[in-house]
């Protein structure tokens, strides 16, 4: 049975919004031009392209700047010597790096599923990488051609390694969302998991720019923000969430980002504990919630809500109950990798 004490809350947000994860990802490979117009027509209202570097200072759309899992590049033989380890955020990462390849370069590659044996390959090889421009693009004919603003939740990946490595991207993502008119008024929230880039781009945006609003994003409890941890700082993401640490967000962010269970977690055999006090907290510091990532997969769900036995199988059914939970708990947003079950758990309030 789900845990009856489920603490009920109202949304600071008039509309509690759905973002598609990285597109409609449970759908399509995720992070490409398909998935994104498969979350549009889904009913996402914002569509969220995590952002990395190219070589010649190009910002594209991958989850990590490690392109090893999402792309055909180890296909390639010519970009075989590229493939090498580093160190990102403290973690010793092999694989190819975006940053060591041109934008054309990466245009020669094709997107993959990260997910293959949930999500099948069907899709495998027929999609680029997309630069941002390209998405913004993509994603104003989309609201022309629908009549409906659909809102962009761009996240700086890896930011202290980027600028470590001379290829900073807080300005070159203003100076990108300046120079398109959509992006100059439509809905646009930047998000990221370090605090420095936030509270730089805050000082930069100011008051002149309404349409842009910041997203602190919440890690594991026992982690450290990437600037934090280059810096040798101590700051966890607990820390980050108890209280004092919300009202210090509030200073310079609208809106925090954690994981689900960290608003209601799993008990150890995966069913729905006990809510924390985390959105009732948040929402008094002044910050909106919107957490990550309901998925429809039974494997991502709580054993409350499962369909058979087997992780794989897809739980349409599952997961908008599980999704009714968190909603009642009064979250301002999610992300979801099927933003049309998004929608319906939405609209069915």
């Amino acid at each position: 049975m789900v845990n009856a004490v489920h603490a009920a809350g109202k949304p600071l947000a008039s509309k509690v919004r759905v973002i598609g994860h990285r597109g409609a990802s449970a759908l399509r490979p995720e992070h490409t031009l398909a998935s994104y117009a498969k979350a549009i027509a889904d009913g996402a209202d914002v569509i969220e392209p995590d952002l990395v570097m190219t070589k010649d200072g190009m910002m594209v759309a991958r989850h990590e700047n490690n392109i090893a899992e999402t792309t055909d590049v180890a296909n390639h033989p010519e970009f075989a010597s590229r493939k090498t380890t580093k160190v990102i955020d403290g973690q010793r990462v092999t694989g190819w790096f975006t940053e060591d390849f041109t934008l054309a370069e990466l245009k020669t590659l094709r997107a993959r599923e990260r997910l293959p044996e949930l999500r099948g390959t069907a899709y495998d090889g027929q999609f680029q990488i997309a630069t941002l421009d390209e998405i913004i693009d993509f994603v104003a004919a989309e609201s022309a051609a629908r009549g409906r603003v659909i809102g962009l939740i761009p996240e700086i990946k890896h930011g202290t390694y980027f600028q470590h490595i001379g290829l900073p991207m807080e300005d070159a993502l203003l100076a990108t969302l300046a120079a398109h008119a959509y992006t100059r008024t439509a809905p646009v929230e930047i998000q990221s998991f370090e605090i420095a880039n936030l509270k730089y781009l805050r000082g930069k945006l100011g008051k002149t720019h309404p349409n842009i609003t910041l997203l602190q994003l919440i890690d594991e409890p026992a982690m450290h923000p990437g600037d934090v941890l280059a810096a040798g700082g101590a700051l966890t993401y607990a820390q980050m969430i108890a209280p004092a640490g919300l009202k210090a967000i509030a200073q310079y962010a609208d809106a925090i980002g954690p994981d689900y269970h960290a608003i209601i977690p799993y008990t150890a055999d995966g069913h729905l504990g006990t809510p924390t006090t985390l959105v009732h907290d948040a929402h008094a510091a002044g910050l909106a919630v919107h957490p990550y990532t309901f998925r429809p997969e039974n494997t991502f769900l709580a054993k409350d809500f499962w369909q058979g036995d087997h992780p794989s199988t897809f739980n349409a059914a599952g997961m908008l109950a599980q999704l009714k939970v968190y909603l009642d708990t009064g979250i301002d947003a999610f992300f979801t990798d099927d933003p049309a079950l998004g929608r319906q758990a939405v609209d069915a309030r």
